[in-house]
C-alpha cells in the first residue's frame, strides 16, 4: 500500500493529518486514528502488515495503563469498491490503525505551557501520578537488566552511530564529540550508581517517551498520558529516572527549568527516590539526544512537507545543544536550607514555600521516618512518647538518612530543603557541617508560633490523616526538650512568625534566598 494515497484519501474524507517520523495520525472532531508508516529504522520495524498490526495491538494494551478510556482498539484500514481507503470498512485489510478518543487540544501539556496555563501545582500533581504508576509498574530480572550500564551503553552507542552521518549538519564537530565523551564517560565512571538502582528495584516497565505533548491535564489537574513506546522494549524498560528525566528535559527545552526542577522535586518526594539525582542529568542528556535523532529522521523524510522538514531540522539542533548543556552545572547555586521548629510551628508549610522559591526537593524527617519503619506516610505511629519509632536511636537514624539524601541532591549541583524539628544543637550542627564540607551556603529557617497557636493546629491536625505524628499530649514535653537556636551566626539564622500572612514570609524568603526566575529565555 502506498501511504501517500492513503493520506490523500483520508484527508479528502475530512480528516486532519498530523505527521511524525513513524506514524500518520488522522483526526476528526471526536476521534483519532494512528497508522504506522511502513518503515524499518533499526530500532523499530513496521515494514510488513503483520508487524504493524502487532505494534498497534501492543500500543493499545500498554497505553491503557495510563489512559484506560482513550484507547478504544485496533481497526482495519480497507479499500472500498471504488478503490478508496477507509478506516473500519469491510473487505480485506490493507493496513491497521489504533482508534482513540480525541482529547481537547486545550488540555495538552505543551499547549497549556505555551498559553501560561501550566503551573507548579500541575507538575507536582503530575509527578505524584507518575510516581504511583512507577510504583506498580512491572519489574523483574528480565526488565531490570535494561538498567545496567552495559544495556544503556547499547542504546547510547546506537544513537551516536545512527546520527554519525548527519550530526555535523546541526552541531560543530567538537560539540558532537563532547556529548559523546560525556555520555560514554559517565557510564564508565559511575557503573556502581546504575547497579545500585537495579538492586533498589528502580528499573521498571515504564513509559519511554514522556513528553508534554503526550499528556493532557483536565481542569482538576488530573493527567491522562498517551503514546508510550510499544515498538521496542529496551526503550521502555528503564530506570524510572529515565522517564522522569525525559519530562524534565522537555520542560527545560521549552525554557521552563523552574518547572522542570519543581517536577523532579515533587517526584523525589512522592516516590521516596532522592537517589535519582546523581543520574538525572545524564538521562536528560541521553533523552535530549534521542529527540535530536528523531528530529533528523523527520527532517530527512522526503514524504514530509517542506515546512515540516525545516522545523524538524531546527528541532534537531535545539535538542542536540540541550544534550550538551546537561553536562554543565545548574544556573542556580546549590544551598542547604533547614526549616526547623517545635511541633506544629508551621515547618511543613514554610518548607513548601522555600521549596517553591528554589524549585528544590524537600527532604522531610516525617516522611523519612515512615519510610524507614516501613509504613505508609499517613499511618499514625502512636507509641508512648520518645519510644519505638521516636526513640533516640531511631531518630538518629532518621536524621542521618535525611542528611544523606540532602547530600545526594547537593552533589548534583542543586539546592535542597530539609524539613524537621532539629530540636537539638547536635542535629543542627550536623546539617551545618554538611554544608561546610560541600562548600555550599547554609540557612536555618526557624518557624515560631505561640503555644496556643501550635495547640490549635494540633487539634485541627487530629481531625484527619497526617504525615506528622506530633500531637497535643506531647507538646509541652517537646517544648521542654527544645534547645534554643543560639549557636548559629545571624547571617545563617532566619526567624519567621508563621502566624503572619503567607505572602509576608514569602517575601522574607525571597530577600534572603534567591531562587529560579519564573521563565528562562535563551
Amino acid at each position: 500500500m502506498e501511504n501517500g494515497t492513503l493520506a490523500r484519501d483520508l484527508q479528502t474524507a475530512g480528516l486532519e493529518l498530523v505527521e511524525t517520523h513513524i506514524s500518520r495520525v488522522f483526526r476528526s472532531a471526536r476521534d483519532v486514528w494512528k497508522i504506522k508508516k511502513p518503515v524499518e529504522l533499526g530500532f523499530l520495524d513496521f515494514s510488513t502488515l503483520p508487524l504493524r498490526r502487532a505494534a498497534c495491538e501492543a500500543e493499545v494494551q500498554l497505553n491503557r495503563r495510563l489512559a484506560p478510556t482513550v484507547y478504544l482498539g485496533v481497526v482495519p484500514v480497507t479499500l472500498d469498491a471504488e478503490g478508496r481507503h477507509c478506516i473500519g470498512g469491510t473487505g480485506e485489510p490493507v493496513d491497521w490503525a489504533v482508534h482513540m478518543v480525541r482529547l481537547p487540544d486545550a488540555d495538552r501539556g505543551d499547549r497549556r505551557l505555551e498559553e501560561g496555563r501550566l503551573s507548579l501545582a500541575h507538575v507536582e500533581r503530575l509527578a505524584e501520578q507518575i510516581a504511583a504508576f512507577h510504583a506498580t509498574a512491572e519489574t523483574g530480572d528480565a526488565i531490570s537488566r535494561y538498567g545496567r550500564p552495559e544495556a544503556i551503553l547499547v542504546n547510547v552507542r546506537e544513537n551516536f552511530a545512527q546520527t554519525r552521518a548527519v550530526i555535523e549538519q546541526h552541531l560543530r564537530a567538537e560539540e558532537a564529540r563532547e556529548i559523546e565523551a560525556y555520555q560514554l564517560g559517565f557510564l564508565e565512571r559511575h557503573r556502581a550508581w546504575f547497579e545500585a538502582r537495579v538492586l533498589a528495584g528502580r528499573v521498571r516497565d515504564g513509559h519511554g517517551d514522556l513528553r508534554l505533548d503526550q499528556l493532557y491535564l483536565d481542569e482538576s489537574g488530573a493527567a491522562t498520558i498517551l503514546d508510550c513506546i510499544e515498538f521496542n522494549e529496551r526503550f521502555r524498560y528503564a530506570d524510572v529516572c529515565a522517564d522522569v528525566a525525559f519530562l524534565a528535559m522537555d520542560l527545560a527545552a521549552r525554557r521552563r527549568v523552574d518547572l522542570a526542577e519543581g517536577f523532579l522535586a515533587a517526584y523525589a518526594r512522592a516516590g521516596n527516590d532522592y537517589d535519582l539525582y546523581p543520574l538525572v542529568d545524564f538521562y536528560a542528556s541521553y533523552r535530549a539526544y534521542v529527540r535530536g535523532k528523531v528530529a533528523t529522521l523527520l527532517a530527512a523524510d522526503a514524504d514530509a512537507g517542506a515546512e515540516v522538514r525545516r522545523s524538524a531540522a531546527a528541532d534537531a539542533r535545539h535538542y542536540f545543544l540541550l544534550a550538551l548543556a546537561f553536562e554543565r552545572r545548574s544556573l542556580i547555586r546549590p544551598v542547604l536550607v533547614v526549616v526547623a521548629g517545635v511541633i506544629a510551628s508551621g515547618k511543613t508549610t514554610a518548607a513548601r514555600c522555600v521549596s517553591g522559591q528554589l524549585a528544590a526537593p524537600v527532604v522531610s524527617t516525617d516522611w523519612t521516618r515512615k519510610y524507614l519503619v516501613g509504613v505508609e506516610s499517613t499511618t499514625a505511629l502512636t507509641e508512648a512518647p520518645w519510644t519505638g519509632a521516636y526513640a533516640d536511636d531511631t531518630t538518629s537514624r532518621v536524621y542521618a538518612e535525611v542528611l544523606r539524601r540532602a547530600e545526594v541532591v547537593l552533589e548534583s549541583g542543586r539546592p535542597v530543603v530539609v524539613d524537621g524539628s532539629f530540636r537539638s544543637r547536635a542535629e543542627r550542627q550536623a546539617a551545618r557541617q554538611l554544608a561546610e564540607r560541600l562548600e555550599v551556603p547554609f540557612y536555618l529557617v526557624e518557624c515560631r508560633a505561640t503555644p496556643e497557636a501550635c495547640r490549635e493546629r494540633l487539634r485541627e491536625r487530629a481531625r484527619g490523616p497526617s504525615v506528622s505524628d506530633g500531637r497535643a499530649d506531647i507538646f509541652d514535653d517537646f517544648l521542654d526538650r527544645w534547645e534554643p537556636v543560639e549557636e548559629l551566626p545571624a547571617a545563617e539564622h532566619l526567624v519567621i512568625d508563621t502566624s503572619r500572612p503567607f505572602a509576608t514570609n514569602l517575601e522574607i524568603f525571597r530577600a534572603k534566598i534567591p531562587g529560579w526566575p519564573t521563565g528562562l529565555e535563551g
